[in-house]
């Protein structure tokens, strides 16, 4: 006998997003990952990954408390912080400043992170044409 299913609970705010939970995780993950990087990319790379890490959740956030076509175009910086991410992640590894062991959690969060931001704006775009315009 299966389990019954339980509704979603309700988004009452950008922080009940999934989403937006795991980015701030990969904010932290980012965070820890960095302090190995030499002292010479402190204003390089480091810098550049932890703001790319902080503008994927902080956009999410901040679309949310804004109008649907706003919201979109947050979601759309966020992914775009987040491929970002993935350059400078791989960058950094091809430069030896990541091992692999630890830019490929990274690189899977930045991964699942990606696709959830894909499906919450394809959701938003089909809640946008259910709409009927005023």
């Amino acid at each position: 006998m299966s389990a019954p299913m339980q509704a979603a609970a309700p988004v009452l705010s950008y922080r009940d997003l999934r989403v937006w939970q795991q980015a701030m995780d990969l904010v932290e993950a980012t965070y820890r990952a960095t302090k190995q990087f030499p002292a010479a990319e402190r204003y390089g790379l480091v810098t550049q990954l932890r703001r790319a890490a902080v503008s994927v959740a902080s956009n999410i956030a901040e679309g949310h408390a804004r109008s649907l076509g706003d919201y979109l175009r947050h979601l759309l910086v966020s992914s775009g912080s987040l491929t970002e991410m993935e350059t400078q992640i791989v960058l950094s590894t091809r430069l030896g400043f990541l091992q692999a062991a630890d830019a490929d959690p990274l690189l899977q969060s930045c991964d699942q992170i990606g696709r959830m931001l894909s499906g919450l704006r394809k959701s938003l775009r089909a809640r946008r044409s259910r709409t009927p315009s005023p």
